[in-house]
């Protein structure tokens, strides 16, 4: 038996190692009388969802879901809540494979008017009643991170106490 030679044929029988990339985002509400909002946005896609970006340096996800905020939707007046959840998905960039993780938090914002960021490709930021922007999230997994939040805030009454939060404004 002739002994085995390595060479590029054996690299491409090998699946590709996804490149793993964290970000972090919110679920952004507010309260209008005693019915929660939640902010959605629309991307450059026509997709609903929720603001969220890269982490940065040696940035916390917590610190990158309230700058993402910040950024894509022009709002000022956010106070962190607890984490919800941390979705995960594959995809292909550039002819490379994606491993994404997205930490989501819960995070009120009372007051301030939206002004989306175009240049990331955000077409519009709407306010909706919890329960239309469960039915109008474009995406499997960000409607099950909504739906932990909607558990979250049915347990609340509107301007309860925050708890394990840090308040953060531009």
């Amino acid at each position: 038996m002739g002994k085995r030679r390595r060479g590029r044929g054996d690299c491409a029988a090998r699946p590709a190692r996804p490149v793993v990339e964290t970000s972090a985002g919110g679920v952004i509400y507010r309260w209008c009388g005693t019915v929660p909002h939640v902010l959605l946005i629309r991307d450059r896609y026509h997709h609903w969802g929720f603001p969220k970006g890269h982490l940065e340096g040696e940035e916390t996800a917590a610190d990158a879901a309230l700058r993402e905020v910040a950024e894509e939707t022009g709002l000022t007046q956010l106070h962190l809540g607890p984490r919800l959840h941390t979705i995960d998905w594959f995809f292909r960039f550039r002819g490379r494979l994606i491993h994404k993780y997205c930490h989501f938090y819960l995070i009120e914002c009372p007051a301030g008017d939206t002004c989306p960021q175009a240049e990331e490709g955000i077409t519009e930021c709407v306010w909706l009643p919890l329960d239309e922007a469960i039915s109008s999230i474009s995406y499997d997994n960000a409607r099950e991170v909504l739906r932990l939040a909607a558990t979250q805030l049915r347990g609340a009454p509107p301007h309860a106490p925050r708890t394990g939060g840090d308040a953060h404004s531009d």
